[in-house]
């Protein structure tokens, strides 16, 4: 079964303008870019791991009677979602794809001080949850880490400009 026609109809709502636009296979295929797709999965399967426990320790909370917020559950539901789809990302960017680089290195940006300032207000999650935002965070900043090396910049060059349709 070729599930890549579904896969390519999710990069066209995923991509954007520059959805067919695919890095040069000697880079995608470099040994550095390889080791570095490596650690970032090893980092989001950590990422997927926390999250997992995170639901855990909700579902634990409430089994044992006590009241778990809605906002504990939100970001439990917010943060499995979120990382599959970076896992996403991570994988079309592995096959050359520029757009999901970019995005993936985009959320690996923006993930870490969302999640650094929602786990700062005061109330809104209990201690356990702002231990695992803050480990959360500090595993984005190691997935963008990679995505922002000077390798990985080379390897993944913005795509040329495409001139508007009238």
């Amino acid at each position: 079964m070729n599930l890549e026609p579904m896969f390519l109809a999710v990069d066209r709502v995923a991509g954007g303008r520059s959805v067919e636009y695919t890095i040069p296979p000697e880079m995608r295929d470099h040994p550095r870019t390889r080791r570095a797709f490596v650690a970032i999965a090893w980092l989001l399967a950590a990422e997927l791991v926390l999250g997992a426990a995170a639901a855990v320790v909700a579902v634990v909370i409430a089994l044992g009677g006590s009241a778990v917020p809605f906002s504990v559950w939100m970001r439990t539901f917010v943060v499995l979602a979120m990382t599959l789809t970076l896992f996403y990302f991570a994988w079309r960017a592995q096959k050359g794809y520029y757009w999901a680089y970019s995005r993936l290195r985009l959320f690996s940006k923006i993930f870490p001080v969302i999640t650094l300032v929602l786990a700062a207000i005061p109330g809104l999650y209990p201690f356990w949850m702002v231990t695992e935002q803050i480990l959360f965070s500090l595993i984005m900043i190691g997935v963008g880490d990679y995505l922002s090396s000077d390798h990985m910049r080379d390897a993944f060059p913005k795509p040329p400009r495409q001139p508007r349709r009238a």
